[in-house]
């Protein structure tokens, strides 16, 4: 075969492919390889390992992390199968909606879900364990009733039919017949909630005691407040060692539980017919809209409550620098919420150039472009913690001491974004029609011409849809930002997250609001990538 042949649907000779995919292999090596590697080295010393492992502090922190994680994610399991059961089987009105709201809830930030229990629980709950568990478990359930009703609605209905007409009540069959059927996709998803639980860091760090720290929390700590960054890279290594063993548990257990059955086409979803059917699917469907709108309806109550009663001064005090002549905020919201704007606007830029030409470059490279893609993904696979961090260390030193630039905390954002670009990109570019591509040749285009006249009009629905998910992971970011972020430089999670832990009920009551307006805004960013394109499933960055 020519090598300058164009190769694959989109028509491009394969040194224009190469030119394509320069730009995002070039940043992932500098953003994220290059990163990631001078953090093993930062860990890889035999006195630092060992001071760090014999901790009693350590081993802590581990094992809070780890049963929490797990505690998290079996409430979590368990809350979630009856509302995915009456997802996947009842037609309901507002089931849609009920969807809907629970996707929103999980891509909303980690430190707007904690900001919202911690203005929806009394004060005897405030701060503990159980409020992190209760966070975790709402922010999750979308996982778990996403991941499983989408195979419990494949499930052939006359299995369940027939077992009831040999006597069994409806819960038996669902014990009995359904559960075991599900159980890959209930290991699944239980292996994605306890990946976020156990690296959970926004949450944490609003809802948390003073003394309470996971291992994503710890490596924070440990690098910006304590100036342990050997100890730090330990620990990052020492939960990435955690999640790899959950990994490789997960896909053992999806293959040793997996059985053979004749998967069909969704069944229509039916109508439940007696009156205990019709309470029990109305009971769950309310309960757990209840479960996911009340934080939600507190935080932005609490924006507006203080000890006198009802106020607006939390919103109309938001451009000031001192609540009193004289007592200083010590940090400008209204500067954040300019700060993120700011920031997610570059992020959103880079993050649409960059995975533009990912998808492109993917779409024609064939092998190389499987490798690309890949590549690409790890950073999902990160902790943002874990990535702000590396570049901490791998930016401190000339020529390359960048922590000051203003472009770091956006490229560490895009960083994050890119791979959704990719996945609401690359299904368009391969469903092109390559004859498009051959009639526009026929007619004396060149192959860049037919190319341009094909593709891109076929991009801009995509990338639209990419560029709104992009700019809510980046309103949204928590970890890398807890690293990159510089004083003056502080976005709307960082700020909420200092005034939720200030004295005074107007400071607070302020970071409720900033809370509220970012949970609005990241809604309305889902909501109309729902409406351009169905690709709200495919989840956020959980920082």
């Amino acid at each position: 075969m020519d090598d300058d042949r164009p190769r694959l649907t989109i028509g491009l000779p394969r040194r224009q492919v190469a030119l394509l995919a320069a730009g995002p292999a070039g940043a992932l090596v500098v953003f994220y390889v290059w990163p990631f590697g001078s953090l093993i080295v930062e860990a890889i010393d035999a006195t630092v390992i060992g001071d760090t492992l014999r901790r009693s502090a350590t081993w802590r922190t581990a094992w809070f992390t780890f049963w929490q994680a797990v505690v998290s994610t079996l409430v979590t399991v368990l809350v979630g199968l009856a509302p995915a059961h009456v997802v996947a089987r009842y037609r309901f009105r507002g089931r849609r909606a009920l969807v809907g709201l629970l996707t929103a809830i999980f891509v909303l930030p980690t430190v707007v879900m904690g900001a919202a229990f911690l203005a929806l629980l009394p004060a005897s709950v405030d701060r503990t364990v159980w409020a992190v568990i209760g966070a975790h478990v709402v922010f999750n359930l979308a996982v778990v009733i996403r991941m499983v009703g989408a195979v419990w609605e494949h499930l052939p209905p006359d299995m369940e039919a027939a077992a009831a007409t040999l006597g069994a009540s409806r819960w038996r069959v669902v014990r009995e017949v359904s559960l075991p059927l599900v159980r890959p996709a209930v290991t699944a998803a239980a292996a994605i909630v306890f990946l976020f639980t156990f690296t959970s860091f926004g949450v944490i760090r609003v809802l948390g005691a003073p003394g309470t720290r996971t291992i994503e929390v710890e490596v924070w700590r440990r690098a910006t407040q304590l100036g342990d960054v050997g100890g730090a890279a330990v620990l990052s290594m020492l939960q990435l060692g955690f999640l790899v063993a959950v990994v490789g548990w997960s896909s053992r257990a999806q293959r040793r539980f997996s059985r053979a059955v004749d998967l069909r086409p969704a069944a229509p979803r039916r109508v439940a017919r007696t009156g205990s059917e019709r309470a029990t699917v109305f009971a769950i469907a309310g309960v757990t809209a209840a479960i996911a709108t009340a934080p939600l309806v507190a935080l932005a109550v609490r924006s507006f409550s203080t000890p006198s009663g009802w106020s607006t001064a939390a919103w109309s005090d938001l451009g000031r620098s001192e609540v009193r002549p004289g007592i200083r905020l010590g940090i400008d919201p209204l500067a954040a919420v300019t700060n993120s704007i700011q920031t997610a606007l570059w992020a959103t830029a880079f993050a649409v150039v960059l995975g533009g030409l990912a998808s492109l470059a993917i779409a024609s490279a064939g092998r190389a472009g499987r490798v690309l893609d890949v590549g690409l993904m790890l950073p999902i696979g990160t902790s943002a913690v874990t990535i702000g961090f590396g570049m901490l260390i791998a930016f401190d030193t000339a020529p390359f001491d960048w922590r000051a630039s203003w472009w770091l905390v956006p490229v560490g954002h895009a960083l994050i974004a890119i791979p959704f670009v990719i996945r609401t990109t690359i299904g368009v570019l391969r469903s092109i029609d390559p004859m498009l591509g051959a009639a526009a040749a026929t007619l004396g285009a060149s192959p860049t011409r037919a190319w341009a006249a094909v593709v891109v009009p076929m991009l801009w629905r995509p990338l639209a849809v990419g560029a709104a998910l992009a700019a809510a992971i980046s309103l949204g970011e928590f970890g890398a930002t807890s690293f990159l972020s510089r004083s003056g430089g502080a976005t709307i999670p960082i700020a909420i997250e200092r005034l939720l832990g200030r004295t005074g009920s107007l400071l607070q009551a302020q970071g409720y609001a900033l809370a509220t307006i970012l949970a609005a805004t990241t809604i309305v960013l889902v909501t109309a990538v729902d409406r351009v394109h169905d690709v709200v499933g495919i989840g956020t960055e959980r920082s």
